[in-house]
C-alpha cells in the first residue's frame, strides 16, 4: 500500500485486495495519515482484484471520518470486479466514482 499527500489530498494506491485479512490495516493506516487539511481521500482501487465485506466497511469508515471534517473519500479506478461489489451493494451511490 502506498499513501502519498498531494495538498489537501491524501492518494491511497497499490491495494491488490482489501479484505478481512488487511482491511483493519488499511483503515488504521490511512486514518493515521489524515490531517486536518486533509480534504479529499483518494483511494486507488485500479490495483485491486479481490474486495470483501470487511474492505467495504473500512471504506465506509473512512468516509464517515473524511466527511466529518468536511471533506470527500473518492474511488478511483475500480477494476470491473470492484466496480462489481460497489454496484451491486449500492455503494457507487455513496462514494464518488472516477473512472479515469
Amino acid at each position: 500500500m502506498k499513501i502519498q499527500h498531494q495538498g489537501n489530498t491524501l492518494l491511497v494506491g497499490g491495494l491488490t485486495e482489501l479484505n478481512a485479512a488487511n482491511a483493519g490495516g488499511f483503515r488504521d493506516a490511512v486514518r493515521a495519515a489524515l490531517t486536518p487539511q486533509i480534504k479529499q481521500l483518494d483511494v486507488d482501487l485500479s490495483e485491486t482484484r479481490f474486495l470483501d465485506s470487511s474492505g467495504l466497511g473500512a471504506l465506509i469508515a473512512l468516509h464517515k471520518t473524511v466527511a466529518a471534517n468536511q471533506g470527500v473519500l473518492r474511488i478511483l479506478q475500480p477494476t470491473p470486479t470492484a466496480q462489481q461489489i460497489l454496484e451491486l451493494t449500492r455503494l457507487h451511490r455513496v462514494f464518488e466514482i472516477v473512472k479515469s
